[in-house]
């Protein structure tokens, strides 16, 4: 998930300031909890010098992301710096992995879901892991019985409409693409940002051979392809269109910081699929100590309960609690699965329509 954004002067910039000063507060309350009840992890031995440099995207890397409180409670139980590098969305932070393969600059790849996992196995680029804590993960997020990535959060895709700038919204994939629909929906691209790639997998599970004629006529629904999660939903907020790709789980953060159920997430019949994102240890890192203590530290409780609020996605383990803002967050059901490979090919055939 993305932390949402707005349109203001020449960029996009954070939400509100509340935002980041709620996270800054519950860094504190961390660091706090974390010297009286929270056992100190071993400083590792052994590694290089230097700070532990991990890849995510953009949101997860930024001031009002989990990054900054993520890292700070790193180097509380470690004593090592944390170094997020900015990569983009997350097919950047695999395409770095797969150009750095067998000489990685990075120690740790975040954020590479479970429909970019198959190539990063495939690839040979992360370091099998099974951290302590992983019997708290519900079997259905596992995303390899390796644990070449090891899951901390998930959510499920939806569309999401402004109800206060459309009447009356689709109610299903079908009715997306009919004519009233026409110009007022913002997606992301499939080769660049992981929502794109998901709605993607989303239209080929439900429609599997007509793929290309579904894609015909939802061509005239889409104002815009963004690269990215930020820049999409973003354009959304700021009203050039009623519809946007997004999670289930972005009503909550209107709700959470607006005080405003405006935004709502659709519910379709054709069932919604789900992304589950993970992070992995660079196979070739000089830290493998310090990767596997950072990988530990994504299913502590302390990192977990950030979850919610900052990524906006549900924390995998499920006795994390909640805030009463995900009363808006559904849980609708699942849509059917796809193999890699189809992906793939479904992917040119997409980009074939757009084209044309």
């Amino acid at each position: 998930m993305r932390t949402h954004l707005y349109r203001a002067g020449n960029g996009f910039e954070p939400r509100a300031r509340q935002l980041f000063v709620s996270i800054v507060f519950a860094l504190l309350v961390i660091l706090a909890a974390s010297c009286a009840k929270s056992p100190e992890a071993p400083r590792p031995e052994g590694d290089a010098e230097g700070p532990l440099v991990v890849y995510a995207y953009d949101s997860f890397a930024a001031e009002w992301g989990p990054g900054p409180a993520l890292a700070a409670l790193y180097e509380k139980r470690t004593g090592r710096k944390l170094e997020l590098v900015s990569k983009g969305d997350a097919g950047q932070v695999l395409a770095a992995a797969l150009l750095e393969k067998g000489a990685p600059e990075a120690d740790v790849y975040l954020g590479i879901d479970d429909r970019l996992a198959p190539r990063a196995f495939e690839a040979g680029v992360l370091e099998p892991y099974r951290p302590e804590g992983a019997a708290r993960v519900p079997a259905e997020l596992v995303m390899d019985a390796e644990w070449r990535l090891t899951p901390y959060d998930w959510g499920a895709f939806a569309i999401i409409w402004d109800s206060e700038k459309l009447a009356t919204p689709p109610g299903s994939l079908a009715e997306l693409a009919a004519p009233e629909y026409g110009k007022k929906l913002i997606l992301m691209d499939a080769r660049t940002s992981t929502p794109g790639l998901g709605f993607a997998a989303w239209t080929l599970g439900v429609y599997g051979e007509g793929l290309s004629e579904y894609w015909r006529d939802l061509k005239d629904s889409i104002l815009t392809v963004a690269p990215g999660w930020d820049l999409g939903y973003g354009l959304f907020t700021s009203g050039e269109a009623p519809l946007v790709l997004s999670y289930t789980t972005s009503p909550a953060y209107h709700v959470e910081y607006e005080g405003t159920d405006r935004y709502k997430a659709l519910v379709f019949p054709e069932g919604h699929p789900w992304q589950i994102e993970g992070a992995g240890i660079a196979r070739g890192t000089r830290r493998p100590a310090a990767a596997r203590a950072f990988i530990e530290l994504l299913l502590d409780p302390e990192f977990q309960i950030l979850v919610p609020t900052t990524q906006w996605m549900y924390p995998v383990d499920p006795a994390t609690p909640l805030p009463a803002s995900f009363d808006a967050a559904l849980k609708p059901g699942r849509a059917p699965a796809v193999e890699p490979d189809d992906l793939e090919k479904a992917l040119g055939a997409i980009a074939a329509e757009l084209a044309s």
